[in-house]
């Protein structure tokens, strides 16, 4: 994919309708205006990857849209091939809310994007707004760089996160199914999920977390102890015990050493050993030479 449609966005739908939250401002600004429509003339966007709506947020906005309404309508696209059905961009959780505070009608204002475009703001108000779960976000960046070709750099640009960000929350699709429904459940946080991820099993020690209450930290310390143990115990099997050698061994050593002006070591096993003498330069390397053949 060209670089120019993967920066896009910054030209694209968030040109048009500005930072989230002030979605209408912004199409009002560009004269834009709202008409109304039947709710039952919406779809949710199947591209938006946030798919749980907390129940108590649902409740307390509704019973908003019942004092106040709806104030900031509802973005949405035409759906191709129909003449007045429309599929949400930015705000599916007011659609929701509408219906369950028993509205008939709903305001929207129309734009004309791609599905790129809408995927992308899809997933960009989302993450703004703190909205989706660790897997859904995952599962978002995924879905771009799947369907459109982004690689993580130009990712982390159009969604304004940093590169290791993006990285760290897509490894999190790795963990076992059990592990993913905890955090999209919330059950987990993302800092519990990439902890997970280094434990050997993570699904025992997601349950240590939620029976235990354990942090972050508590999980990292798990995967380090795992992870190290095996490497010292094969370090220290590979390292022969150190035995003390017998006085006479030492000193022939220190006879040796006097003699040479080197550090010498010998290591006796049985009827055989080694004998190690140690030089630091080239002289006296020559210097030994000359003694061992005069």
């Amino acid at each position: 994919m060209a670089e120019e449609g993967k920066s896009r966005l910054g030209r694209g739908l968030a040109a048009l309708i500005g930072e989230v939250g002030d979605e209408m401002g912004n199409l009002e600004r560009k004269g834009f205006v709202p008409r109304s429509v039947p709710v039952e003339f919406l779809r949710p966007n199947p591209r938006n990857p946030r798919k749980a709506f907390d129940d108590a947020d649902l409740q307390e906005l509704t019973q908003s849209i019942k004092d106040r309404g709806i104030i900031q309508p509802i973005v949405v696209r035409s759906i191709q091939g129909t003449t007045d059905k429309y599929e949400i961009v930015a705000g599916e959780r007011r659609w929701r809310a509408a219906q369950k505070a028993g509205l008939h009608r709903v305001p929207v204002v129309v734009v004309q994007i791609d599905d790129q475009t809408s995927l992308e703001y899809a997933i960009l108000e989302n993450v703004q707004r703190a909205d989706l779960n660790p897997i859904e976000e995952a599962e978002g960046y995924s879905r771009l760089m799947a369907e459109f070709s982004y690689t993580q750099e130009n990712l982390s640009k159009v969604i304004g996160k940093s590169r290791s960000h993006i990285a760290n929350t897509l490894r999190l699709t790795d963990l076992p199914v059990g592990v993913r429904k905890m955090l999209m459940e919330r059950k987990l946080t993302a800092g519990h999920g990439r902890a997970l991820l280094s434990v050997k099993d993570p699904v025992q020690v997601a349950k240590r977390v939620l029976d235990e209450g354990l942090s972050v930290r508590q999980v990292e310390e798990i995967a380090q102890t795992e992870n190290a143990t095996p490497a010292k115990a094969e370090a220290k099997a590979a390292k022969p015990a150190r035995t003390e050698k017998d006085p006479d061994t030492r000193a022939l050593e220190k006879a040796l050493q006097d003699v040479l002006g080197l550090t010498v070591s010998i290591d006796h096993k049985g009827s055989g050993g080694e004998l190690r003498i140690k030089y630091k330069t080239l002289e006296q390397l020559d210097g030994l030479c000359r003694r061992l053949n005069p």
